[in-house]
């Protein structure tokens, strides 16, 4: 026992000698801090694998696009990424809260940056509407009533005043606050490109126009259809010959390639527009609300891009050098009274280089007045230094000039005159029309866009134009904004399944650059985008003429100038999040209800507290509607609410 003691004495003796060591402490050193680093790793691996709901694309391009985001260097084509796929939680990302009186955090917390706008906008949802009538709602809603029967076509600025063609929109307070009713009888609709040849007897109103047109055999009641024959239209051969011919006298005018965009005035039932759709052509069909008030239904049932505009005292809702190609056949309009103010603001719309076609014979039936119009035209349009390319029959093709060198050289006293340099002739909401010629960009701008389909992604110089906070980032702007669209409709299509919705006619409320619309042709959807720029941000509708597209000026606290069941998708981006501060959001999605065919959709993608509001509408609505949460996760402030109308 006494050797034992001895012997572990003098380990112990040993080991506080090894403790005293400067290796010992440098071994015990390491191992702590190893230990350290191995907590930190387990704790970082925690959060990466944290991720928020897959169902949703990520939305990472910022809703207003005032800064410079990044993105690829050339933007034709898209990329090829794979589908949008969750963003993970990065590791660092503060955690705040509120710690309650037992020292928990309650669920009420903010993930990430603090961000003003929205808290403001949490905010304003209790404080309540200004004094505009925007905000948000308050309190429950109950179901929406349904209209009278008689508003089945209601339309709100266009129907209030009888015998006026202009918009009078009703005052405030008096606006629509039910349900359009649709027809007995009506059906979903017949899908494109079938339509442009038959659609539902019970989808359209029974008036006269259709009894006329049928009289024509333009349109053929057919059983519980009516039928669009292409060769018994207004043109003697039928559409395609007339096409066909219009390119035999103007081989420059190459459809589908140098024109791309065209404006059709006094449509009828669009039969023009639907035939030049085969040639890639994209065609606005325009009309008034006038004795023949279902032409422009005919034309949106059948699946063409339609809307009604008054062609009287306001310039139309369209920019300058919007349109490569303006036609008007069998019009009745009186082009050279008040001084050509009509044709002026046609040749404010029409492209620098663009062509006007005008088939003049059924103007007037008789000849000493029809022959009296030609020379006035032929004066008129000499004047406005258009060229006459080529008359054959009763049709006439001018070419508008390229630039101002011709105007510069008339005589002083030459009329009309040219407009003051202060008018800006994209300036189109509620502004009356003038006598005078819209000056052209003297760099050119407007009339040097690439042809079809090149321009669909290549940033025109108009971009450069636009009143905007950004100046020297644009086209990096305007490449993330189509790449940003891109993978969000790509997200779309495998986690709603796009492809079996066949889309045809689409409204984009708040459409920015197009971005959305190019996605949509990208992914080879057969359809058309009425792409609206709201008149409370900047006016980017050059831009979406300049790629291809058509479009219009809109405020959305008034009504849409269209036909109740006109759309098949309404899409809106960050729309209601900048309009409720100035429209009622309830009348705006009353609006987007009276627009939308029945089993059309809705997608609205906004703020966490406006969507929160827009979900008890959208019940009120009768809409089957789910909210989303963007793959940011369910802290994130953007979420996605779809919407569906039910037949």
């Amino acid at each position: 026992m006494k050797g034992m003691s001895t012997s572990f004495s003098g380990s112990e003796n040993n080991l506080v000698s090894l403790t005293k060591t400067p290796a010992f402490v440098k071994i015990i050193g390491f191992s702590f801090l190893c230990l350290s680093l191995l907590i930190i790793l387990r704790s970082f691996s925690s959060d990466i694998t944290t991720v928020s709901n897959p169902t949703t694309p990520s939305l990472k391009f910022p809703m207003s696009f005032t800064s410079a985001p990044t993105a690829g260097d050339n933007p034709s084509p898209p990329p090829s990424a794979e589908a949008a796929v969750p963003e993970l939680r990065q590791p660092g990302m503060e955690r705040t809260g509120i710690v309650d009186e037992n020292g928990a955090m309650t669920n009420e917390f903010v993930v990430g940056e603090f961000d003003e706008e929205v808290i403001d906008s949490v905010v304003d949802e209790k404080n309540g509407s200004d004094e505009n009538g925007g905000g948000v709602l308050r309190g429950k809603i109950g179901k929406f009533k349904v209209c009278d029967e008689s508003m089945r076509d209601y339309i709100p600025c266009l129907d209030n005043m009888e015998g006026s063609l202009e918009r009078h929109c009703p005052p405030k307070g008096k606006g629509l606050d039910c349900l359009v009713p649709w027809p007995k009888g009506y059906k979903l609709r017949i899908t494109w490109p079938k339509s442009r040849d038959e659609i539902w007897l019970s989808n359209v109103a029974r008036t006269p126009f259709a009894k006329g047109k049928a009289g024509n055999k333009s349109v053929v009641r057919k059983g519980d259809k009516y039928i669009f024959p292409g060769d018994r239209t207004q043109f003697a051969q039928g559409v395609n010959q007339y096409l066909d011919q219009i390119s035999k006298m103007v081989p420059e005018i190459a459809f589908g390639q140098r024109t791309r965009v065209v404006m059709d005035i006094s449509c009828g039932i669009a039969s023009f527009g639907a035939y030049l759709m085969d040639r890639n052509v994209s065609t606005l069909s325009i009309a008034t609300k006038d004795v023949h008030n279902n032409q422009i239904q005919f034309a949106l049932e059948r699946g063409v891009p339609a809307m009604f505009t008054a062609f009287t005292t306001h310039r139309l809702l369209y920019p300058s050098q919007a349109f490569d190609m303006i036609h008007c056949s069998r019009c009745s309009i009186n082009w050279t009274r008040d001084d050509g103010i009509l044709l002026l603001e046609v040749n404010r719309m029409l492209r620098a280089g663009g062509y006007f076609i005008w088939a003049a014979e059924p103007v007037h039936k008789h000849e000493e007045n029809l022959f009296a119009l030609l020379k006035e035209m032929e004066d008129l349009t000499r004047r406005l230094c258009w060229e006459l390319l080529k008359k054959e029959g009763d049709i006439y093709i001018w070419r508008k000039p390229l630039n101002n060198s011709c105007y510069l050289s008339r005589a002083p006293a030459v009329q009309p005159s040219l407009c003051s340099a202060g008018d800006d002739p994209d300036n189109v909401w509620n502004v009356n029309l003038t006598k005078c010629i819209t000056q052209l960009p003297e760099n050119g701008y407007g009339a040097n866009v690439t042809a079809w389909p090149a321009r669909l992604h290549s940033p025109p110089d108009r971009l450069f134009s636009i009143k905007m906070d950004a100046e020297l980032s644009r086209r990096e702007i305007y490449k993330a904004e189509s790449n940003f669209w891109y993978s969000i409709i790509k997200g779309y299509i495998g986690a709603f399944r796009w492809e079996k919705l066949s889309l045809r006619n689409v409204l984009d409320m708040r459409a920015v650059y197009g971005g959305f619309a190019a996605a949509l042709h990208d992914f080879n959807f057969d359809c058309w985008v009425m792409n609206v720029v709201p008149v409370s941000g900047p006016n980017t509708l050059p831009v979406l003429y300049d790629r291809g597209f058509i479009g219009v000026m809109h405020d959305w606290c008034e009504p849409f100038d269209t036909y109740p069941r006109t759309y098949d998708l309404v899409h809106a981006a960050a729309l209601f999040s900048v309009e409720k501060n100035r429209c009622n959001v309830t009348t705006i999605m009353l609006e987007i209800d009276r627009i939308l065919r029945p089993g059309g959709r809705v997608y609205i993608r906004d703020t966490k507290p406006v969507i929160e509001e827009l979900v008890e509408i959208a019940q009120a609505l009768g809409w089957v509607s789910f909210k989303y949460d963007s793959s940011e996760g369910p802290h994130s402030h953007w979420k996605l609410l779809i919407g569906e109308k039910r037949l």
